[in-house]
């Protein structure tokens, strides 16, 4: 018998079944790894059936505690995933974003903790190495102690500590403390009322000085290829585009990475994800995702016009220029 109740000695349908059991319960510990280590949730969907694959094969009868062997296989198989991204981002055209999880659809993602789930942080993170990621992760987002990282890492506990420490510095020296989600909420309602009417004087007050707008299409026709930066040039292209983008373009709500994603629709066909991350200062960051790739799994949140939507425009309607 394991620490986990389930009898683990292979042979035949019930051991399988055991098997399932077993890794159905710790599945979304694995996805909320996966996810954070490669910011991808198509990605990390792929690496947590290549961890089953590989728990099925295994002579289980020789695993003592079935969920930290699990974790560390795909913890490991993380760390080589992430080199092999690295190397595909390289030939990204434009720049690239962090694929948005559906937060609402899988609220175990941040049970634990929320650490390293926001945009804000996994873009950060992207400068860390396959290692030093590792160790964050399963620290910060998941508490594990520095003896049991070690053993995960193939590495001694001092070189884990300091892998930790190097993460933390990096961090916490660039990343902001970001606004709570009700008002990033609130934020981005503001921002698109702003956007879709062409409200200049409105949005040069939301953003911080130093705004940024980051289009992801990977080469998509008509997306931006180069991040805008500065309040007048975010404000002068918003402006540019609120005479025909908006026309047509429907909005529906999505809690993506913990936050609120506006979900742009043409012809009720997915277009685009759209979200803001804010500090205190203002909006920081505009986020559009238009690469086809990454927006199929963010789905619509099933909400009732009086459920958190009093005063959102464009709420189930769509937003639309008027």
């Amino acid at each position: 018998m394991t620490d986990s109740g389930v009898d683990l000695e292979p042979g035949g349908t019930d051991d399988l079944g055991k098997a399932l059991a077993v890794f159905t319960s710790v599945r979304p510990r694995l996805f909320g790894i996966a996810y954070r280590m490669l910011s991808s949730a198509t990605e990390a969907e792929d690496l947590v059936q290549e961890v089953w694959l590989r728990w099925q094969m295994y002579d289980r009868s020789t695993v003592l505690n079935p969920g930290a062997f699990l974790a560390t296989t795909t913890t490991r198989l993380a760390v080589n995933a992430l080199q092999s991204a690295r190397v595909r981002r390289e030939t990204y055209v434009g720049p690239w974003l962090p694929e948005p999880v559906d937060t609402s659809a899988d609220p175990y993602l941040g049970a634990e903790r929320g650490e390293a789930l926001e945009f804000a942080a996994l873009m950060l993170m992207e400068k860390l190495t396959p290692n030093e990621r590792a160790a964050y992760v399963l620290r910060e987002a998941f508490d594990y102690g520095y003896g049991k990282i070690a053993e995960v890492l193939q590495a001694t506990e001092p070189a884990v500590r300091q892998l930790v420490s190097r993460a933390r510095r990096h961090m916490t020296g660039e990343r902001r403390k970001t606004v709570p989600a009700a008002a990033q909420r609130q934020l981005l309602t503001a921002f698109l009322t702003a956007a879709r009417s062409g409200d200049t004087t409105a949005l040069e007050q939301l953003f911080a000085a130093d705004v940024a707008s980051l289009s992801d299409g990977n080469g998509r026709l008509g997306v931006a290829r180069r991040p805008i930066v500065g309040v007048p040039q975010v404000t002068q292209f918003m402006n540019a585009i609120s005479d025909w983008f908006w026309d047509g373009l429907d909005v529906r709500w999505a809690s993506t990475n913990g936050q609120t994603s506006a979900v742009l629709l043409r012809n009720g066909a997915e277009f685009g994800v759209l979200t803001v991350s804010a500090t205190a200062e203002g909006i920081d960051r505009v986020m559009w995702m238009f690469n086809p790739e990454k927006i199929a799994t963010v789905s619509e949140l099933a909400e009732s016009p009086t459920s958190q939507t009093d005063g959102v425009p464009g709420h189930r309607r769509g937003i639309r220029k008027n």
